[in-house]
């Protein structure tokens, strides 16, 4: 019998869920499995169009299950299992659902297993930038500022406004809907055989950042302010929650069904979830002033800072400042950009459109060798467009983007803006806009930064996760000239699912604290990326460019009064 510890650390990502068995006292992996959605995969209940993305429960589920077995099998089998003590799982967010009284999915329940109302409401899903804008300008009409913790801004992005979409759009979700939960919340109540909503422990992550939770209000806002945004709201706050936890803390252990299913035992224990990139953060061991940036698909920017620091600080246009919600004792300062690797991959899916559409029908080749050949060409599109647009000569006058092609998460939320192109000619080329698409996430980035230092919080270096830091030097090397900053990636290959891990192991009762799980489970950093000082002064310039674009197609693009209203600032 082996007397090692391990933990599992779950991370529920955009197209995928990854499951990682550690060693609780190294933080090495052991084992590692991923399982892509089925569902998602084939699009259904998606329509991108409309900006509706939707996931089914199954798909976490069977995800959940999948992985974990297959990751034990890969460790060893059943003497590993006996000696796992603890899970703890991260998601993306906001990933809210309708639920019963149970806490059951209505999707999982008969007569709504094929709407998409009733599953999870994807962090990425736009369809309730109404409601967003509608509480913005409802928040304004109150003495107390409800959204001082959120930036001051709404998003459609979070809990409320997609909360309230879905109860509109659907009379039997809303008849049938008894609560709303987060993702993050849901599994581990799964895990725990929760059966009574009420007794659902939510993640002070969650649901400060994402459902106006905070101290200062001893919960959530009075149900006045839900109640005259709109009466389907009335008494809605009474079947959600008041206390919130950590996810340093025990959400109980698992439960006999899932412990047989698993191949575990009861004494497992399964800790408060929350967001990726919160525990993302951790296991790229973040720093006090040093920005997190989680870079996948979107980005999420986590610092952390002392709570004496920030007291009475308000930092405007940012996703919220939330006590905990990373590290317990710090305040857990969250940014973002709404596209990042999905620009690359948008890009990606222009140039592979006659590669998809035409390679299936050629006459020349055979169908097994186009589909390999498609396969091949795929794969080297981008690395491809970064070799051939690092070799591009610095103009100012080059092409010029705005990495607004899935809205501006921050600074100041606003997901009715679109993305643009400048000083395009006959003589642009594809590595050509690829540079400018990069050059524009990275100005994305220094938005961020800036906005934080203007708003007094330094920000004293970068620390890189995720698949764009460890998979694009290029990329990382222009975001370091841009940022005039040093940036780290950290060197485990799944980083949100260590600090997933990390917090399992402090659950679990193996370290006291958090930064005692960090301390001894990180694994440090493997590249480090430093500013050019031959490009400093260009990017300096063209940021200011891309800043005036910006600014020109904000004023010029938002002239509904609906549009007008989403941007209130409140002080």
């Amino acid at each position: 019998m082996t007397t090692t510890k391990y933990v599992i650390g779950i991370d529920y990502g955009s197209d995928s869920v990854r499951s990682v068995i550690v060693d609780a006292r190294t933080g090495s992996e052991v084992s590692s499995s991923v399982h892509y959605y089925r569902r998602w995969q084939q699009g259904l209940f998606c329509d991108p169009s409309n900006n509706q993305f939707r996931q089914h429960p199954l798909d976490y589920l069977e995800g959940l299950e999948i992985t974990i077995k297959d990751c034990i099998e890969k460790a060893g089998g059943k003497h590993i299992a006996e000696a796992i003590k603890g899970i703890s799982v991260d998601t993306t967010g906001s990933s809210p659902v309708a639920v019963d009284q149970h806490g059951t999915p209505l999707a999982l329940i008969p007569g709504f297993e094929e709407n998409p109302n009733a599953m999870f409401v994807l962090w990425k899903d736009h369809t309730a930038v109404k409601e967003a804008a509608q509480i913005n300008a409802h928040a304004t009409k109150f003495d107390t500022n409800y959204l001082k913790y959120v930036g001051s801004i709404y998003s459609s992005e979070w809990f409320w406004a997609k909360l309230l979409h879905v109860l509109r759009a659907d009379e039997q979700v809303n008849a049938a809907c008894h609560s709303w939960v987060e993702h993050c919340d849901w599994i581990p109540f799964v895990l725990t055989g929760g059966s009574n909503i009420r007794e659902m422990k939510r993640s002070r992550c969650a649901a400060g950042h994402k459902a106006l939770w905070a101290e200062e209000f001893d919960g959530l806002p009075p149900n006045e302010f839900f109640a005259t945004l709109d009466p389907l709201l009335d008494g809605f706050t009474s079947r959600l929650f008041t206390e919130t936890y950590t996810s340093d803390q025990s959400a109980g252990t698992l439960s006999p069904e899932w412990a047989k299913r698993l191949g575990l035992n009861t004494s497992v224990v399964i800790g408060v979830g929350a967001f990726d990139a919160h525990m993302g953060a951790v296991g790229g061991q973040i720093e006090p002033y040093h920005l997190s940036k989680i870079m996948g698909t979107s980005t999420c920017d986590i610092l952390i800072a002392p709570t004496a620091d920030i007291e009475g600080k308000l930092i405007k246009g940012i996703c919220g400042q939330v006590n905990g919600s990373v590290i317990p004792g710090m305040v857990g300062l969250e940014a973002g950009q709404s596209a990042f690797g999905d620009t690359y991959a948008w890009f990606k899916s222009i140039l592979a459109w006659p590669v998809k559409r035409l390679l299936a029908d050629s006459a020349i080749i055979d169908a097994s060798t186009a589909k390999a050949l498609e396969e091949e060409m795929l794969d080297k599109i981008i690395p491809e467009l970064s070799k051939q647009a690092a070799l591009l000569p610095n103009h100012l006058d080059d092409e010029l983007g705005i990495d607004w092609l899935n809205g501006r998460r921050t600074p100041d939320a606003n997901q009715e803006l679109k993305g643009a192109l400048f000083q395009l000619d006959l003589g642009t080329d594809a590595p050509a806009i690829f540079k400018a698409l990069a050059e524009s996430t990275c100005f994305g980035a220094k938005n961020i930064v800036d906005r934080f230092i203007s708003e007094g919080i330094p920000v004293k270096g970068i620390i890189g996760i995720g698949g764009v830091a460890k998979k694009s030097p290029f990329v990382m090397q222009m975001m370091a000239d841009v940022l005039n900053m040093p940036i780290r990636i950290h060197q485990f290959s799944h980083t949100c699912a260590l600090g997933a891990a990390m917090f399992a192991a402090v659950a679990a009762g193996i370290y006291p604290t958090i930064e005692d799980a960090m301390e001894a489970m990180g694994s440090g950093f493997d590249a480090e990326y430093h500013p050019n000082p031959a490009n400093l002064d260009y990017y300096a310039t063209r940021f200011l460019r891309y800043k005036s674009l910006g600014d020109y197609l904000e004023q010029n693009t938002i002239s509904t009064p609906e549009k007008v209203q989403s941007q209130p600032q409140l002080t």
